[in-house]
């Protein structure tokens, strides 16, 4: 697997993810995510970075949900101050920590990846929704399709992803991403 600098790489993610929330103009818009709109992507990126100062510093799930504040109705404004603190919270962490999810207790860089492919993708959904550039940088593509390319059988299974939409042998990385992820790049 390539050495990716991944720490610099969710700072990309969180830049990316801010210039496609300087578009947003309509907070009902559809997203991708047939389930989601502009509102509801954006809420649950903001409430994923809300969880990583706890997470980070050692605390369980049902520790960390009984300290997170609820959301207040300036999402540009909460994505600011929980990606600032999410930020300060990668820059800070100890290698060494195991960090208790939902799912598993995983090493501090396995969840570091997870939340820069989590960031990355919604980054380029909030695009699509919003009309904005939807290319994404692409040391984050390149880096995030390590981690996602040979999981893409586990990801439709995970139920987060739908299925992959074909694409052909010569596409581009980022479309070949975004397909496998269900997303239709076309």
């Amino acid at each position: 697997m390539p050495q990716f600098d991944w720490l610099a790489l969710q700072k990309q993610a969180h830049r990316e993810f801010s210039l496609r929330l300087d578009a947003v103009t309509d907070w009902d818009a559809p997203t991708p995510d047939t389930d989601w709109n502009v509102h509801d992507l954006v809420r649950h990126v903001v409430e994923e970075q809300q969880w990583v100062p706890y997470l980070l510093a050692g605390r369980s799930i049902s520790q960390a949900r009984r300290s997170i504040e609820r959301l207040r109705d300036d999402l540009k404004a909460e994505w600011q101050l929980y990606s600032f603190a999410a930020t300060e919270a990668w820059r800070a962490a100890n290698a060494d920590v195991r960090v208790s999810l939902s799912y598993d207790t995983v090493p501090v860089a396995e969840y570091l990846r997870e939340q820069v492919c989590d960031v990355a993708i919604h980054s380029w959904d909030l695009a699509r929704a919003v009309g904005a550039d939807e290319a994404l940088h692409p040391d984050l593509v390149a880096a995030v399709w390590t981690v996602f390319e040979p999981q893409r059988d586990a990801l439709v299974a995970s139920g987060l992803y739908a299925s992959p939409i074909p694409f052909p042998d010569d596409a581009p990385l980022q479309w070949q991403l975004l397909a496998i992820t269900g997303r239709d790049p076309s």
